[in-house]
């Protein structure tokens, strides 16, 4: 439901508590003493049957005794009698619910899905239960059993846990850092983080979102309102429950095994441009940094200091967490020789001298902000007996509010050491985060880095895919069916080998030998041309071949190669005496002493679903531990980024006399196995282990196919198991033009940065602002990436392409509200093609869309005098009325239903 009523939940006009006496720990006495306390200006009803009045406050036995529906209700009572009482505010009209109780239990025939029952038909929103309940400053609605309101600012919280909610609404008193909003989800019977992230992301009290995770139930939902969150601001998440492993179902692959659930969530949070911290205290400092700072275009830290020593250890923070030390310019250090005693550093850190005074801060800071050599400056002071720290506090505070516009973007930390409420009180005021200590500061300053940072990587363009990426997808599925008909849950080798030859991942050939004399058989060609066997356990239920002794490499005659299969045969049957031991496997044997051994595969989750992984390979995978994950689909600039943040990736490049490896052909072969689990939701898990790459390419010379009918992990249109909606492949189609022509339509993809470049330049200045509303001059990385990179669950846009030329014709975009409701159009075609008819087969393919997807609504906005525009709407069957509020404007809608052929 998404976003459906939140609004009456953090800006409601009236509030109702139900539950409640005069004890001390009364959950609804606390509830309408903060709701009293906090200003709430809305009407306020207590609903208590034991209690004519409580703490002088009128109360009545039923919610319906109120004169006033309320727009929320604040539930307390005991658990039985739960489903009683939402049932009566839903039929009443309520719009939504607020459960504090515990303790209601989970699955069929529980209180829980009794109040689900009673809820969900009226369209009443449930948070909790078992939640803290919502405070909203802004609105001065505290509808919780916090201890304390915090003041009104710009950061929302999103909590599972009520302590962990109620403790940062303590330290955001303590710091006076306010909030838009604090809420716990508690056992999130309906409202969940990917409804309270929708909301959040277009409420524009809200700057940054803070959200502490135990567990995601809804992983597609929640990627996609993360993605849109994380496009528009900070999102900032800490996550509880690390496990070293424990996806459980699947162990028996390298790949399962280091696709541990912590990991997973890492590569769902990095996927969503999310910044993770590691605990709740760099949750503080995230909130400190991002309430009072915007992001900065660099990641070079000035940092200044009166302590040598403090500023030194600032340093090595810095290089610790990957960060950059700033240069100084020539000019900043002879500004700072005019200004700063003999004994100053001469470098950064800037060491101004245990007795500097408020008037050498001034200075310093001065010429450091005005240093276009760093993109930030942490300012240290130490208490000392010669100086005040409320002297520096102010002189800095004073050169901020004193500098020039363009420099003041430039961020400024501080750490001010010891306790001196003046400082504290100076810093807060001219809202300067500060932190304890310079280990805390340099975090924060790394927090902006990876967070900008991360959202460049929102934005980057993916370089284009080969044209020979094509894949035999009828070939791979016929091999999976055929197993799955045969009750296997393995791919064989022979046909896991033809498997990855259909998508195009180079692997050695695989021959079956039932004994070692057929062994012998198989081999004799292979070495007759000069190479060398290698001869390998093959039973389905051995899955590590080195576990068993199962691998003999190197083989360069008969004899060996009849030792090695006997001797692998039996030492199998002596150590697994349950196993099926089907034979052994021939390879030739290959040597490539300059590769790399590397692991790529592809692993399950249960509540992300496939996940992609890559790292160091070999048979130590495992204990080395240098893995990196990935949800799919991917891109080539996605690939290349998974393999950066490994450390086998420095090995990769050129050393001594080794030459680099073809990283372009690692990255394809994780695109390829992101489109093969696409493809094939049958694939559990893959192992490609080891991969070996060196500068003439990759090759596979060990792979594991798992297999098993398809469990769909979410509901609706698209992929049963993937997080994140995949390129709709479906809606490609060839259409015929009124001229006798034909287009290829097809959905946007992110790699079509140039295709809408060369596209905007066949359009006209007029037409443009016809689409856009206004005239567009430059077209911005950023513009033409929002226009390429979409969310498919939420968003599609499609291309027409002449299938002669390559050249882009036009495209239709729709996008979907947050509650699948509603879908804006927007639609554009090339000045020099109007009249073929490509603009009504556009919008013809878009209605279809929109109905596919399950909207109810198409609308948009034209322009009056675009009557072209109009004309077709109307022909299409859209309702045409002026806008209210802008007599420039008409609003066209169509409900789906209603489409015309």
């Amino acid at each position: 439901m998404s976003t459906y009523h939140l609004q009456t939940v953090f800006r409601p006009r009236s509030v109702a508590v139900i539950g409640g006496s005069p004890r001390d720990r009364s959950a609804g006495r606390a509830v309408i003493r903060n709701l009293r306390a906090g200003g709430f200006a809305g009407q306020i009803g207590w609903v208590s049957p034991r209690y004519a009045e409580i703490d002088g406050m009128r109360t009545v036995k039923k919610l319906k005794d109120l004169p006033w529906i309320p727009d929320l209700v604040v539930i307390t009572v005991p658990a039985t009698l739960l489903p009683q009482v939402v049932s009566q505010a839903a039929e009443l009209g309520v719009a939504a619910a607020i459960i504090l109780t515990s303790g209601l239990g989970k699955g069929p025939g529980s209180l829980a899905a009794q109040v689900e029952a009673a809820a969900r038909p009226k369209g009443m929103r449930v948070l909790g239960p078992h939640c803290l309940g919502v405070i909203a400053p802004h609105a001065r609605l505290n509808a919780s059993i916090a201890a304390h309101t915090p003041q009104a600012g710009d950061l929302a919280l999103i909590s599972e846990s009520s302590a962990i909610a109620a403790a940062l609404v303590e330290w955001g008193v303590a710091r006076s850092v306010g909030f838009s909003a604090v809420v716990s989800l508690g056992d999130a019977l309906d409202v969940d983080f990917g409804d309270l992230l929708d909301y959040f992301a277009s409420d524009y009290r809200t700057r940054a979102i803070l959200l502490y995770v135990d567990q995601i139930s809804d992983a597609r939902k929640f990627m996609s309102a993360a993605r849109a969150a994380a496009r528009a601001k900070p999102v900032v998440v800490v996550k509880s429950g690390r496990k070293p492993r424990g996806n459980g179902e699947l162990v028996s692959t390298h790949s399962q095994s280091l696709a541990d659930s912590d990991a997973v969530y890492g590569a769902a949070f990095n996927r969503a441009g999310l910044l993770r911290v590691n605990a709740l205290d760099e949750l503080f400092t995230a909130a400190e940094t991002l309430g009072r700072l915007g992001t900065f275009p660099g990641r070079r830290l000035a940092i200044l200091s009166n302590g040598g020593g403090v500023g030194r250890l600032a340093v090595d923070q810095l290089q610790a967490l990957g960060g950059s030390l700033a240069e100084l310019s020539p000019a900043t250090v002879a500004q700072l020789d005019k200004a700063l005693p003999q004994g100053w550093s001469r470098d950064n850190p800037v060491d101004i001298v245990v007795d500097a005074d408020g008037g050498r801060y001034a200075s310093a800071i001065e010429a450091l902000l005005s240093d276009d050599a760093n993109d930030a400056v942490l300012v240290i002071n130490v208490p000392t007996a010669f100086t005040s720290s409320a002297e520096a506090a102010q002189a800095l505070t004073t050169t901020l509010g004193q500098r020039s516009r363009q420099l003041r973007d430039k961020p400024v930390f501080a750490v001010w050491l010891g306790n001196d409420d003046r400082a504290t009180v100076t810093l807060n005021t001219a809202r300067v985060p500060t932190y304890p200590t310079e280990a805390e500061a340099v975090r924060g300053f790394q927090h902006l880095v990876r967070y900008r940072e991360a959202q460049a990587a929102l934005m980057e363009t993916p370089p284009s895919l080969p044209a020979d990426f094509v894949v035999d997808v009828p070939a791979a599925r016929a091999l999976v069916e055929a197993a799955l008909a045969n009750d296997q849950q393995w791919l064989d080798p022979v046909a896991t080998h033809k498997l990855l030859q259909a998508y195009g991942i180079p692997s050695l050939e695989v021959m079956v030998a039932r004994d070692p004399h057929e062994a012998m058989d198989l081999a004799q060609p292979l070495l007759e041309q000069g190479m060398s066997v290698a001869v390998k356990i093959f039973s389905p239920d051995i899955p590590h071949k080195s576990e068993v002794d199962g691998v003999r490499l190197n083989l360069g005659s008969l004899r060996a190669v009849q030792a090695a299969a006997t001797a692998i045969l039996q030492r199998a049957r002596e150590l697994r005496p349950q196993a099926r031991i089907e034979g052994v496997l021939v390879q030739p044997s290959l040597t490539r002493p300059k590769a790399r051994e590397l692991i790529a595969g592809i692993a399950d989750d249960p509540v992300f679903g496939p996940v992609v992984v890559f790292g160091r390979g070999g048979t130590a995978v495992e204990v080395i531990d240098d893995k990196t994950l990935a949800l799919p689909p991917l891109d080539l600039r996605l690939a290349h980024e998974v393999i950066g943040r490994t450390r086998v990736s420095r090995i990769l490049k050129a050393y001594g006399d080794v030459p680099a490896a073809d990283e372009r052909a690692v990255a394809m072969v994780l695109v390829k196995l992101a489109q093969l689990a696409a493809d094939i939701p049958e694939i559990r898990t893959l192992d490609l282990n080891p991969l070996l790459a060196d500068r003439n390419g990759v090759i596979a010379l060990d792979a594991r196919v798992a297999i098993t009918p398809v469990k769909r992990l979410h509901k609706g249109r698209g992929h049963p198991r993937f997080a994140i909606f995949p390129y709709p492949t479906e809606w490609e189609r060839t259409i015929d033009l009124s001229d006798g022509g034909k287009a290829f339509i097809r959905p946007v993809r992110p790699e079509d940065d140039g295709l809408f470049r060369a596209f905007f330049a066949r359009v006209t200045d007029d037409d443009l602002r016809l689409r856009f509303f206004q005239s567009v001059k430059h077209f911005s990385h950023e513009f033409i990436a929002r226009l390429t990179q979409l969310d498919y669950a939420r968003s599609i846009a499609l291309v027409a392409i002449d299938p002669k030329t390559g050249e882009m014709l036009g495209a239709v975009r729709l996008h979907a509200d947050a509650d699948y409701n509603r879908g804006e159009y927007g639609i554009l075609i090339r000045s020099d093609l109007k009249g073929h008819g490509i603009g009504w087969k556009l919008m013809q393919i878009m209605i279809e869309y929109a109905g596919w997807l399950g909207l109810n609504m198409v609308e948009g906005q034209v322009l009056r005098e675009n009557s072209t525009m109009l004309a077709m709407c109307q022909s299409l069957g859209f309702k045409v009325k002026a806008d209210p509020d802008d007599s420039t404007i008409m609003n066209v809608t169509l409900p789906v239903g209603g489409v015309k052929s």
